[in-house]
């Protein structure tokens, strides 16, 4: 499987923005800062916004929970439990523990969407 990512970035002021890349969009990859957890309520509120856009709809949703490696860093139910990944019942979805500093959980994150992309 051949992948073509965009990585939109956080920044408020792009935001707006992101709508320029959903047409023909097949996977929503979502990393969060697991160290970070006071912005845990905006990146919430983003992926809600995101998920409720028409042309991203039944998507499957592959989180990245990410700097795990980072001895502060949020479990990924606790990550889960803040982005209210429990309540989406419309799509695929699935969380996993990351450091792409050091590489950890990527392949394993990126299997799981192909897998989920297949079905």
């Amino acid at each position: 499987m051949k992948f073509t990512i965009w990585d939109l970035g956080g920044q408020s002021s792009i935001r707006p923005y992101w709508r320029c890349y959903f047409s023909n969009t097949q996977a929503i990859v979502y990393v969060v800062d697991s160290n970070d957890e006071e912005r845990l309520g905006i990146s919430k509120q983003e992926l809600s916004a995101l998920l409720e856009e028409e042309e991203l709809a039944e998507l499957p949703l592959l989180v990245f929970a990410n700097k795990s490696d980072l001895p502060t860093a949020l479990a990924p139910g606790k990550v889960s439990e803040s982005l209210g990944l429990a309540g989406i019942k419309n799509r695929q979805w699935a969380i996993f523990q990351s450091s792409a500093v050091k590489g950890e959980g990527l392949y394993e994150g990126l299997d799981w969407l192909v897998a989920a992309m297949k079905k």
